[in-house]
């Protein structure tokens, strides 16, 4: 069925950002005493937000300060600002969704900031969502909880069944199961056994989206 909405979540879905995270997460990590790959950094702290990593980690042994996550922060967003590319074919799926007069929205765990820092690099990207991006953080609510999304759809005038919701984490996939939300799962860098089991549909292509939402 062809959903009256679709909310995406931002890195790993949009942008390719997950992947300088984990590789800037490794340094970080090693300096304060804890020496994960980038292997173990995608399975164990994909979906969360960053005071979750924070605290998973502490949990592992690592000696972070307390300033670690507003410290960590600026320097992420030093990071990507260098240069964050697009999940390819995300434009294509834009223009499919426009085209057939579907109205999306993001949610994220990540900050507002970092939404800017990261759809900002390409032109034009952040009006297409309309001011529909959401971040959990400032929700107060963040994934697994299912109230960013709910809150999407509220804004979009959307019920939360004719919503689909594009994930890439098993957290952001439990917050959509939570909203009474389909959610297909981009599997590109997660296993999908992980995704199937919180009650995603798993796929591996971003082309493939239209089809699977019906509207090819």
């Amino acid at each position: 069925m062809t959903p009256k909405a679709v909310i995406f979540d931002c890195d790993g879905v949009v942008v390719d950002s997950e992947g300088m995270t984990f590789d800037l997460l490794v340094g970080e990590f090693a300096d304060h005493g804890l020496h994960l790959t980038v292997e173990v950094i995608a399975r164990d702290f994909i979906g969360g937000t960053m005071a979750d990593v924070a605290a998973r980690a502490r949990d592992a042994g690592a000696a972070l300060p307390d300033t670690w996550v507003e410290d960590f922060y600026q320097r992420l967003y030093a990071h990507l600002g260098k240069g964050t590319p697009l999940i390819p074919g995300i434009l294509d799926v834009l223009d499919a969704l426009e085209a057939a007069g579907i109205p999306f929205a993001m949610g994220s765990n990540g900050s507002d900031e970092k939404m800017q820092i990261t759809l900002g690099q390409s032109p034009g990207l952040i009006a297409r969502f309309g001011g529909h991006l959401y971040s959990g953080q400032t929700l107060g609510a963040p994934k697994p909880a299912p109230d960013l999304y709910l809150h999407a759809a509220r804004q979009l005038g959307v019920a939360p069944a004719d919503c689909v919701v594009v994930e890439d984490s098993p957290t952001g996939a439990r917050a959509a199961q939570a909203a009474g939300m389909r959610c297909l799962g981009y599997a590109a860098h997660t296993p999908a056994e992980r995704l199937v089991a919180v009650g995603a549909e798993p796929f591996f292509d971003m082309a493939d989206l239209p089809r699977l939402i019906g509207l090819r």
